[in-house]
């Protein structure tokens, strides 16, 4: 239980609602995925302009951004249960032979080989403005309904603000050949449990509750 209570206190979200995450410190985050250029597939004039284009981007941004790549070592068991599915339901026996020699043989390349898989994500931040915080701190005699109200009520405003900067983000990046989506609420949970549940990579994230 002291574990449980310590792994929690260490989680710096507070949670996640409509794909949106705020932290504890009440900023706001949202984690897009998107996929990758291989530069050096690229001529020497193509890898020029795509940085150039990167480095254009990044310096119209006037927010910080951040890029995270997290790599994750080949699953194949959801691939191998399918093949010992299918290898049961055959009758002719060479057939069954030459599929359990294939899983055997999958399985110790993907062993020796320690293939990796890549994905990579961009988080955008956004923190509501203090004054806004501390002009609903000192409405007096503030019930817990108007109170819940007034937290609404700001949660939505900087949501429309961090929905703008995931557009301006998105949109920049499509300019040289990135595709780029926000994650949902499901995405962003079963990301973060396994960053901090690295051991269980193969667990599904536990069911949210809903905010």
């Amino acid at each position: 239980m002291a574990k449980g209570i310590a792994t929690q206190e260490f989680v710096p979200i507070e949670r996640v609602r409509d794909g949106i995450i705020t932290l504890k410190t009440g900023e706001l985050r949202a984690v897009l995925i998107t996929n990758s250029l291989n530069l050096a597939l690229k001529s020497e004039d193509e890898q020029q302009a795509i940085l150039l284009q990167f480095q254009t981007f990044l310096n119209s941004l006037d927010f910080n951004i951040e890029f995270f790549v997290e790599s994750r070592r080949l699953n194949i068991k959801p691939y191998i249960d399918i093949l010992q599915a299918r290898s049961k339901e055959i009758k002719e026996d060479l057939l069954k032979i030459q599929i359990h020699e294939y899983i055997g043989f999958i399985t110790k390349f993907t062993e020796e080989s320690n293939i990796m898989t890549k994905h990579f994500f961009i988080t955008i931040p956004y923190f509501q403005s203090e004054q806004t915080s501390s002009n609903a701190s000192l409405l007096p005699f503030g019930s817990s309904s108007s109170s819940k109200k007034n937290e609404e009520t700001n949660f939505e405003a900087s949501r429309i603000q961090l929905e703008q900067r995931i557009s301006t983000v998105v949109m920049g990046l499509a300019r040289f050949g990135l595709r780029a989506q926000k994650l949902g609420t499901e995405e962003v949970v079963e990301l973060f449990y396994k960053l901090f549940n690295p051991s269980e990579q193969n667990r599904k994230a536990p069911p949210i509750t809903q905010q």
